[in-house]
């Protein structure tokens, strides 16, 4: 007969398996969002080109080491302590800490480095005139002291991202397999009400993983939807887990695909995925311009269009979120390309007016019957349906961007 202590632990036992099953069937729980194209759909994004060859390779993981940074800007590099013995100290035997000095250290456990060379950023007055973030003074989400150098850092950080055409380089990919696969990313971003910013840094992961690896066409939807689960760990609070996005995918791979392609795309990108995106700095420069939502909207549905296209890869973040924003301001009638936002941009409307033909272009052209993503999107009333309003004239489009 089992004793009484072995029942009670028995059942506490069956109550801590309980509930660990119970979190485990709420994080694997399937969404049922509540976005324009109802809820997740199982699709292949290419149909017959997947789910022929599946394939992947292991890597081995090198740990690095991290460092951060005193309030001074010195470099704080971590040490640790490593015991010799496995003596026990007493009360009176504790060693007695050594006090610091003046010229010591002020954090314990930490050594101080000289950097190696003064910081890009150097802090600047923004003008009265230009300072758009002093209504948020004291609001500590808003980072009001910090908002204008976060952004001149993320123009800097930019320049380490730029691509060129990498599609010559895929002897088995081409631009319409990229766009179908940008078209069914698009999809799954709105079926997992995932945020704007886990779509776009996904496309950034799938470019650059494509810029530096010769992939087969088989593999392409694997590598989209597994650039999609690392950007949303990365900006999701609640990412979608492993299993969603194989189901996402009409189950054509397998976990530990998806987790071994998981591990080569970050050691293709040397694990830094911090990549600026346009978005962010269309927000930004939005909040400038003081446009109204549906402006913004606009916007945001030709930023999204040219994920599409893959002449603008090459695109920096910050340029390319101007020029979207420009397009929509002349859309709309709201006037031009404003000194304020010459001032928080960088650019002058010479520098953007190219990039606006560009974009104009791509939005008169006609749109292929298979990438309907976008559109569908932004013809919803959610997004005040700005993928129905109408283009400028171009003698219109033309004298907005005249220099004077």
């Amino acid at each position: 007969m089992p004793r009484q202590g072995s029942k009670k632990q028995s059942s506490v036992t069956k109550s801590k398996t309980n509930t660990y099953q119970n979190q485990e069937d709420v994080y694997k729980m399937k969404r049922t969002p509540s976005s324009p194209q109802g809820g997740p759909k199982k699709r292949s994004a290419f149909i017959d080109l997947t789910n022929t060859t599946k394939t992947h390779t292991g890597i081995q993981m090198k740990s690095g080491k991290t460092d951060s940074r005193a309030p001074d800007g010195k470099v704080i590099c971590r040490t640790h302590a490593i015991r010799t013995d496995s003596k026990d100290f007493s009360s009176d035997e504790q060693p007695k800490k050594a006090e610091f000095k003046q010229e010591d250290s002020p954090l314990d456990g930490f050594s101080v480095c000289q950097p190696d060379e003064p910081s890009a950023i150097q802090e600047q007055k923004v003008p009265e005139e230009f300072d758009i973030d002093k209504e948020h003074a004291g609001d500590c989400f808003m980072s009001p002291e910090y908002a204008k150098e976060i952004f001149d850092y993320l123009k800097i950080r930019e320049e380490k991202f730029i691509l060129s055409d990498y599609m010559h380089n895929q002897p088995d990919l081409n631009q319409d397999m990229r766009a179908i696969l940008i078209d069914w990313m698009v999809e799954l971003q709105e079926n997992f009400e995932l945020n704007h910013e886990t779509l776009y840094l996904a496309v950034k992961i799938t470019d650059h993983y494509l810029s530096v690896t010769v992939v087969m066409r088989e593999l392409l939807q694997l590598i989209g939807s597994t650039a999609m689960l690392i950007a949303a760990k990365f900006e999701e609070r609640c990412p979608p887990c492993v299993d969603d996005f194989l189901y996402i995918c009409d189950d054509a791979y397998k976990r530990q695909e998806l987790i071994a392609m998981e591990m080569n795309i970050l050691r293709g990108l040397n694990f830094d995925i911090n990549i600026p995106v346009p978005y962010r700095f269309l927000r930004r420069y939005a909040k400038v311009a003081h446009v109204n939502m549906k402006t913004l909207t606009l916007a945001r549905y030709v930023c999204e269009s040219s994920l599409l296209e893959v002449e603008l890869v090459s695109e920096r973040a910050s340029r390319l979120a101007s020029a979207c924003l420009l397009l929509a301001l002349i859309t709309q009638g709201l006037g031009g390309w404003t000194p304020a936002l010459q001032y928080h941009s960088g650019y002058l409307l010479v520098d953007l007016s190219p990039l606006v033909r560009k974009l104009y272009a791509m939005l008169a052209s006609p749109s292929n019957d298979k990438l309907k993503a976008v559109d569908n999107k932004y013809s919803h009333r959610v997004f005040f349906e700005v993928a129905k309003i109408p283009l400028v004239h171009t003698d219109t489009l033309e004298e907005a961007l005249m220099v004077i």
